[in-house]
């Protein structure tokens, strides 16, 4: 495994507090550095899209998932991504050949992996327990494996966004008229939705369940009414998350904060979106003027 000391003497030096210190501290701010702008990525589609819902049905599935794993004496963090991966491609292949609405579809899906995880965890007390991290999660727990597996998640993800961003839109728009621009349709959505449930599942270890969906859909939000472009918005949310993640795990850790992590870092995020808010609602007042 490659030593990544050097990278976080970096961060020491860049975030020169006394927070930072602790290595731990700087791990957890290198695993939201490269976690958060993957989930912005992600949630500008999200937003786009209206699959809200279908995110919050996966991290869901990382509940049931987790419970699974730790039954069968597997590490939760093998069990959580295939579970989601599974229940993600499953939601999409239902969506794509059911003639039911999505919304329809994903709650039955949604209902049924909660209910399976509360079945498994009800057989054993001692999972419960476990099941409190997952929850709520705990970005400070991240270790070096975690934060090269987030690498290696970040540089399939950038290619997918580099190659398949106007290519989602079409697809985002009308699918009919993607599939006259040529645009393999089933394969990108199938593609979208694996990688969305990896992101979602990375992004329990930070925020926990409760908060997945928050962290994919506020810093696209904000950046949907900073941005004047599809292309203005997808760099907007990635400097928003970027710049919630650092805020959040530098206040989360002061002395008069105290604060969860995961839940600090989302509502910096949410300051920036009323921040956005008002400034779309003055534009909008100016434009009528």
């Amino acid at each position: 495994m490659p030593d990544l000391t050097p990278l976080y003497d970096w961060i020491g030096r860049a975030l020169p507090f006394e927070s930072m210190q602790a290595r731990f501290m700087r791990q957890a701010m290198v695993g939201l550095l490269l976690l958060a702008p993957m989930a912005a990525a992600m949630g500008v589609q999200v937003v786009n899209f209206r699959m809200a819902f279908f995110a919050d049905a996966i991290s869901h599935s990382v509940f049931a998932g987790v419970a699974l794993g730790l039954i069968l004496s597997v590490s939760p963090y093998a069990s959580m991504p295939v579970f989601g991966v599974l229940v993600g491609l499953a939601i999409m292949a239902m969506r794509r050949r059911s003639a039911l609405s999505s919304d329809t579809v994903i709650g039955v899906v949604f209902s049924a992996v909660v209910a399976f995880g509360l079945a498994v965890v009800s057989r054993e007390r001692a999972v419960a327990r476990d099941m409190q991290m997952f929850l709520y999660g705990d970005i400070l727990t991240i270790g070096d494996g975690h934060i090269l597996g987030l690498a290696a998640l970040g540089a399939v993800l950038a290619l997918f966004q580099a190659w398949g961003y106007n290519r989602m839109l079409y697809i985002g728009v009308n699918t009919a008229l993607a599939r006259a621009h040529r645009v393999q349709v089933g394969i990108y959505q199938y593609l979208y939705a694996g990688l969305l449930a990896l992101v979602v599942v990375f992004s329990v270890w930070a925020v926990g369940v409760f908060l997945v969906t928050a962290l994919l859909i506020v810093p696209a939000a904000a950046a949907r009414n900073l941005a004047r472009s599809a292309g203005g918005m997808f760099w907007w949310a990635i400097a928003i998350a970027a710049f919630s993640a650092v805020a959040g795990l530098l206040i989360s850790a002061q002395d008069w904060a105290r604060t969860a992590t995961g839940a600090t870092i989302i509502l910096v995020g949410f300051v920036w979106f009323a921040l956005s808010e008002l400034l779309a609602v003055f534009g909008a007042r100016r434009k009528a003027k």
